[in-house]
């Protein structure tokens, strides 16, 4: 029985890698296939990892429709027994219905990589629908790191390496960019949008990679690095 199957996580998780990999072991076994993504990083048309990894793929538009996809190349001859389906969280919710339909009614394997939440914390529609239709939702066990070395849950946007939660919610930008934390980053990189993932506390303090280098240049502890049992008033609070 054919599946939906959606892939999630927050970026550097190896979704994408998962997505070739998995292509080419179907592949493999003599299976056709159909690579899709949309806004890859590496341009249109294009699945692409950051181990280097990268192939052509069908670009997913606004007026893409899965099914007709499918029909048009069966119809040609060519074999369909599965979509891979990259950067799922930029699909609109009638195109993953699409993907659901192709699955219940022609038994083709769809097999969707995401990230399941924006740079806000809020659902991408695709990703909400995919989680809601999906046979299976399988989290990816490769975990992302936030800068201090915790494990990163959160997706953040950084312009010139200082994290925002205003804007639009799809702006493909540089993730190289944020994580370096390279402190000169103001005057080479002006008006860089970049993508960073963060632990929970981190994200809520809004303390990125960047800001957090400027502040240990700056020789000020950052609030989590202050031992509780030396912090200046506790003798006060022991004494009350």
């Amino acid at each position: 029985m054919a599946e939906l199957v959606f892939f999630s996580g927050t970026m550097d998780c190896g979704k994408s890698t998962l997505a070739l990999q998995m292509d080419h072991n179907h592949r493999a076994r003599g299976r056709g296939g159909v690579r899709f993504s949309c806004n890859d990083r590496a341009g249109d048309s294009t699945i692409s990892s950051r181990l280097g990894l990268r192939t052509d793929a069908v670009e997913v538009e606004a007026g893409t429709d899965f099914w007709d996809e499918v029909v048009v190349r069966r119809t040609s001859g060519l074999r369909v027994d599965y979509l891979i389906c990259d950067e799922a969280q930029f699909y609109t919710p009638s195109q993953v219905e699409q993907l659901a339909r192709v699955v219940d009614e022609m038994d083709v394997d769809v097999f969707a990589f995401g990230i399941t939440s924006d740079f806000r914390t809020r659902l991408f529609p695709g990703s909400q629908r995919l989680i809601e239709l999906a046979d299976k939702v399988q989290v990816l066990q490769v975990e992302a790191l936030c800068w201090c070395g915790r494990r990163a849950t959160q997706n953040a946007r950084t312009l010139n390496g200082i994290m925002v939660v205003e804007g639009e919610q799809v702006m493909v930008g540089d993730v190289a960019a944020s994580t370096s934390g390279d402190d000169t980053a103001d005057a080479s990189t002006a008006g860089v949008v970049g993508y960073e993932t963060l632990c929970r506390r981190h994200y809520m303090r809004r303390v990125t990679a960047h800001g957090a280098n400027l502040m240990a240049g700056a020789d000020q502890p950052l609030p989590f690095d202050i031992d509780a049992c030396l912090w200046p008033g506790a003798g006060e609070l022991q004494r009350r």
